[in-house]
């Protein structure tokens, strides 16, 4: 048990001075898996989602044609399912992409026309894009002038236990160290890239969610369910043996409190920005001030 608080895609082949950090094929493969049992294990996109939907609400102009990327099993749609709005969706797996009606596509390469939505969503798919800069610069290019991009997905900082565990288990059974678990975006880089990717007014900000569990298997349980297992490219996919499990649950029962439960963290990266338009405000221009610093703090 877990507990809360607080068109189709295009294949490329990776260049040798380029290469892709995560195997397409893979995440293709793992999101078809997931989608079955995905509705026992999407309380954080659900939580994504909610939370998107709400900033959304404040923003105070209509949205007519908007894109969903990570439609998962549609879910995500039902959040901003509005009178006289049009939503295309879009998922990197073929089953999530089918159930929802919608358009199998990575998000890193072309999909849509430009200049098609006037607000594009984004929930829990990003932190797994081989090139990030990329498709954010496509989701700018999908927008039109002064239109709206909402993005949410799990960056640093998330499943710090298992990433310490998993390299305990390694080392306890005398196996070669491999990378379980993939790298992941800080607030501070994401906001980088959305102005990086030519987004006005942009904002990224993030949040902590704690998760109980009494099981380790439960946790990656979920993580398999989200389909948000590791899928590096060119990594070693040694199988979980019993003996590295054991290790993984001496590691469990030791951290575990009084309860038997262990914590594990997830940090939530939201990204805000809009597709620029001159009617959007702007800094003013350097020097443009008519009073000075140091005349202010006298005043002060």
């Amino acid at each position: 048990m877990r507990t809360l608080s607080p068109a189709p895609a295009r294949r490329t082949s990776a260049r040798v001075d380029n290469p892709e950090i995560f195997d397409r094929a893979l995440r293709r493969l793992r999101r078809d898996r997931a989608a079955r049992i995905f509705a026992d294990h999407a309380f954080l996109i659900d939580h994504m989602a909610d939370e998107l939907a709400e900033r959304l609400s404040a923003v105070q102009r209509e949205f007519k044609d908007v894109l969903i990327l990570g439609s998962h099993d549609g879910r995500v749609a039902l959040r901003f399912a509005a009178p006289g709005r049009t939503i295309v969706q879009a998922d990197a797996g073929a089953r999530f992409a089918s159930w929802s009606d919608g358009t199998q596509a990575d998000e890193d390469q072309p999909a849509f026309a430009a200049g098609s939505f006037d607000l594009v969503i984004s929930v829990g798919v990003l932190d797994q894009v081989n090139d990030l800069p990329g498709a954010l610069a496509l989701i700018r290019r999908a927008l039109r002038p002064d239109g709206l991009f909402l993005g949410a997905f799990l960056g640093a900082g998330t499943l710090e236990w298992l990433r310490s565990a998993t390299l305990a288990a390694d080392m306890a059974v005398g196996e070669s160290v491999s990378p379980r678990i993939h790298p992941q975006i800080d607030v501070r880089s994401a906001g980088d890239l959305l102005s990086r990717a030519g987004f006005s007014l942009q904002v990224a900000d993030g949040e902590r969610i704690d998760v109980g569990y009494g099981d380790p298997l439960r946790l990656i349980g979920d993580l398999r369910g989200m389909a948000a297992t590791n899928i590096l490219a060119n990594r070693d996919r040694r199988p979980l043996t019993r003996a590295w499990l054991t290790a993984l649950f001496e590691t469990f029962a030791a951290d575990a409190g009084a309860d038997g439960r262990l914590r594990e963290r997830f940090e939530i990266v939201y990204m805000t920005g809009w597709s620029p338009d001159a009617s959007q405000p702007k800094p003013a221009k350097r020097g443009s001030a008519t009073a000075s610093l140091a005349a202010a703090l006298k005043k002060g």
